[in-house]
């Protein structure tokens, strides 16, 4: 990673969040707090989404599927250890646990595993036909989740205890937030080290042109399947987070309005840059508190700045901010 202007940004994003959280603590504002941690969980569902959106050129209108999934996981996981029950029986017995270290690989695995099956059918499209499928999906799960009685239905599932990590008490927001300020550091990480590997650059090869990627010999539709598979697995954590930070989880999640948010993340950032579902989320959390408490209305705001942003600055908020030098990742 080179020195430019857009690695210093990056760094100052980054370093930023958890001086912005570490000065709340000191200041005792467990509410700025709770709010830097939602920048970070939204940023990890943002960094999934531009994975395949930003450097895969798939525009998915169903990651929150992998969002609802993950925090799915992790509250019926929750809710049967609370309960002292099984999740099932057959064909082998499965407990519950609260134990973060055990439900993270299980819901990043089935997230993988749901976007496996998605994208296996999506990815045989392209275009609008693409958004509109992956859409569906997304929506089809969403009705499950309202019929789904066992687990709540309408009303959401509670977990009332937030999932406990070792040596951390996860009820204390700063120590909650570290753990995600960590994931999300490990999640930019890897974004970064597929970005930069050989499957990387056949990835952004396949977004240019298929049949140049094709001709030397890579099938395009297993590079987007790979690409699609760890964007949900990435955005399924995020989820597990979210619902931890909540204790709570419904089908809301599974909504087209949570995948508009997360897109929303990535363009107002960056599309195709590291940080920029970082950034993203850092200004519609920022406008969200601060222009939601004078109106009802602020989304008409965040429309005009979305709308704007598409227009005028397709590099998003990093790009404005370098000026639109050397694209750093």
């Amino acid at each position: 990673m080179t020195l430019t202007r857009e690695t210093a940004i990056n760094a100052v994003l980054f370093v930023g969040l958890l001086i912005a959280a570490l000065i709340a603590y000191l200041l005792d504002e467990p509410f700025i707090i709770t709010m830097a941690t939602k920048v970070a969980i939204f940023s990890i569902a943002g960094i999934g989404l531009n994975l395949a959106l930003g450097y895969g050129g798939l525009v998915s209108f169903g990651h929150a599927a992998f969002f609802g999934f993950g925090g799915y996981v992790a509250g019926i996981l929750a809710n049967h250890a609370l309960n002292n029950t099984l999740v099932f029986s057959w064909p082998i017995e499965m407990a519950g646990t609260n134990s973060m270290l055990m439900i993270w690989p299980v819901a990043i695995f089935l997230s993988a595993l749901v976007a496996l099956l998605i994208g296996v059918l999506s990815l045989r499209t392209s275009g609008v036909y693409f958004i509109m499928i992956t859409l569906a999906f997304a929506q089809m799960i969403y009705y499950f989740a309202i019929s789904w009685p066992a687990y709540g239905g309408e009303d959401g599932l509670p977990t009332y205890i937030r999932n406990s990590f070792p040596g951390l008490n996860t009820l204390n927001p700063i120590e909650f937030f570290l753990i995600c300020f960590v994931w999300l550091g490990v999640s930019l990480m890897l974004c970064s080290a597929i970005v930069h590997s050989r499957f990387g650059l056949a990835l952004q090869g396949t977004r240019q042109n298929e049949q140049r990627v094709t001709s030397v010999g890579i099938d395009p539709f297993r590079v987007k399947l790979v690409a699609f598979v760890i964007s949900g697995g990435i955005t399924g954590l995020a989820g597990t987070l979210y619902t931890d930070l909540n204790r709570f989880v419904s089908p809301s999640v599974f909504s087209w309005q949570t995948s508009g948010e997360i897109m929303v993340f990535v363009i107002l950032g960056g599309v195709a840059r590291l940080f920029g579902p970082l950034a993203g989320a850092a200004l519609f959390i920022t406008m969200e508190f601060t222009l939601g408490g004078m109106t009802e209305h602020w989304q008409l705001w965040l429309g005009l700045l979305l709308l704007f942003v598409v227009l005028y600055t397709p590099g998003g908020l990093i790009g404005v901010l370098t000026s639109g030098r050397g694209k750093d990742v």
